[in-house]
Formats: C-alpha cells, sequence, structure tokens
C-alpha cells in the first residue's frame, strides 16, 4: 500500500512538471507571436507623409546664356601722313560724331611749304574723317609734329556697337549665324541682336571662344560695357517633360529621383536632366509617363522607406 502511494506521488510530480514546461513554452510562443506582430507593425509604419508628382510637359524655349562685352563693330585708326608737320588746330574730341570728310586737324605747313612735293602748297593742310562715326579717343595735341604712323585719333565706324560673347567650344557648336540674342546691359536695358559671326577656334590657355551679335540700336551705350546675353538656340518653343526641382535631388555626381511603386514604397532612380525655367527641370532621361515621383521632402528618406501618399 505505502509503495503504491509513492509511486502515485512520483506520477503526480512528473505530470505537474509536464504541464509547468507546456505552459511555459505555450507563454514564449505567445510572446513571440506578439513581437513578431509588433515589429511587422513597426515595418509597415510610414516614414513620411508624402505628395507626389508625375511628368509634366510644356513648351519651353531652348537657351544659352554667356557673358561678354559690347565692343565697336569697327574701330579705324587716324594718323598723319607726313613727319614734321605742325598740328595747328584740333577740331573735334572724343565723343564727337562725325561725317566723312569732316576736318579733324588742320596742319601748319609753314617749316615744309616747298621742301616737300607733298605738302607743297596747301595739298596736306589737313586730316579728315575717312568714314562717318564717333571719334573713341584722341591722341592729337596743338602745336605737337606729326609723325608717320602714330596714332592721332579713334573713330567707331558707323557709330556700330556689337556684343561679344565668350563660350566654350561646345557651346559655340550650338550656334549658327542669325540666331537671335538677347542682351542686358546697365540697369536692365534689354538689345535683341543676331549672330553675325562665330570664331572657329577657341584660345588653348583660357579653353574660350566667342561669337559677334550685331546690335541694331546700340545708341547711348558705352563701348567696354559688361553684357549678359542668352541666344535662342531652339529656333523658338519645343515640348519638354520636366518636373519641379524639389523633385530632383543631388548627391555627389549622381542626379535621381525618388519613385513610389504600388506598395508606397520609394525607389532611387537615375535621371538624366537639361535645361532649367523657373522652378521646373526638364528630365531627359530615367522616367517614363505617369510614374509617381515624391515631390518633396526626398531628402529625409531612403531607398526602401513606406510613405503615405496624400493628393496634392
Amino acid at each position: 500500500m505505502s509503495t503504491f502511494i509513492q509511486r502515485n506521488s512520483k506520477t503526480i510530480k512528473v505530470a505537474s512538471l509536464v504541464l509547468l514546461l507546456a505552459g511555459g513554452v505555450a507563454w514564449k510562443v505567445g510572446v513571440g507571436k506578439a513581437n513578431a506582430e509588433s515589429a511587422a507593425t513597426e515595418v509597415s509604419r510610414p516614414a513620411l507623409t508624402v505628395r507626389t508628382t508625375t511628368l509634366g510637359e510644356s513648351k519651353w524655349e531652348r537657351s544659352l546664356t554667356a557673358n561678354g562685352s559690347i565692343l565697336p563693330w569697327q574701330e579705324a585708326l587716324i594718323s598723319a601722313q607726313v613727319q614734321g608737320v605742325r598740328l595747328a588746330e584740333i577740331k573735334v574730341s572724343i565723343g564727337d560724331h562725325v561725317k566723312q570728310g569732316d576736318v579733324l586737324v588742320t596742319l601748319d605747313n609753314y617749316s615744309r611749304v616747298g621742301s616737300d612735293p607733298q605738302v607743297s602748297g596747301s595739298t596736306q593742310g589737313r586730316i579728315v574723317a575717312p568714314y562717318d562715326g564717333v571719334i573713341s579717343a584722341c591722341y592729337a595735341n596743338e602745336g605737337s609734329m606729326s609723325q608717320p604712323g602714330v596714332e592721332l585719333f579713334r573713330l567707331i565706324r558707323n557709330g556700330r556697337l556689337e556684343w561679344r560673347a565668350e563660350l566654350t567650344a561646345d557651346e559655340l557648336m550650338l550656334l549658327r549665324k542669325g540666331m537671335t540674342a538677347e542682351i542686358t546691359v546697365g540697369e536692365g536695358r534689354v538689345l535683341k541682336g543676331t549672330v553675325r559671326a562665330i570664331s572657329p577656334s577657341v584660345n588653348q590657355q583660357t579653353r574660350y571662344g566667342y561669337a559677334l551679335v550685331s546690335l541694331p540700336d546700340s545708341s547711348g551705350i558705352i563701348a567696354g560695357v559688361f553684357a549678359r546675353g542668352t541666344f535662342d538656340i531652339s529656333g523658338g518653343k519645343r515640348s519638354l517633360r520636366s518636373l519641379p526641382q524639389s523633385a530632383v535631388m543631388q548627391r555627389g555626381t549622381l542626379t535621381y529621383v525618388l519613385v513610389t511603386g504600388a506598395d508606397n514604397h520609394v525607389q532611387e532612380r537615375a535621371v538624366k536632366t537639361g535645361q532649367r525655367m523657373g522652378d521646373r527641370v526638364e528630365i531627359r532621361q530615367g522616367l517614363k509617363e505617369g510614374e509617381q515621383v515624391v515631390e518633396s521632402g526626398g531628402a529625409f528618406l531612403t531607398e526602401g522607406d513606406v510613405v503615405q501618399v496624400v493628393k496634392g
């Protein structure tokens, strides 16, 4: 009888231990399941609420911007043709407008009369303007003696100026004679012109060449002034696909956007950009029509993040 009771006692202890272990396993399984569900909830929680946009098509002008200077179209250097003749009277000064044949200087032939056939009598008694134009420099002084080849005046022929735009070789190859340009000088004055000449080479030190732009109306402009201008290289407006500037990001040399998929996960997509117009950036390669792109806030997101998309 005693033996039976002892055996039953052992059996009860073993059964209790099995139940205890089973309960522990069940509790651990339950805790593990709860942790997994919590982790799943954390993974699927959106990192950010964003608005999306798609490629927009609009009419743009393709333009090229350059810097340069306003310079004379042609500048004549005027000097005396004989030596040792005194400059008797200077008739003009810088800024004066002259006509072809106007007297610039009268010469005193007293010391040379009869000694030089070129100035015998009064045949060499004056220096005249070779063209219509504006006197841009005056080095002549009354009473000084003339020297052949020594510059006395500079004359901007017809008073005509042009814009010399400094450009790289790649930029020069985009230009054609006759293309239009708009040049801004001074306090916002805008001049319209056309390309008349393009340099066939670039300077080996600076790596820049130039284009010359005729200016039909350059009145009131000072030669030598700095000017900034744009060339219309599209020949008119053309259709371009673009995104807002805020949707396009840069990391090192990589330009990219964030595309959202059906599961609202974001994916980095490398794109090739073109020209900019206001707050829009041309997208040349990398995106298809209709693809949803994060419009702003992309700097706070990384590849694979889940976002909540709202309609804007």
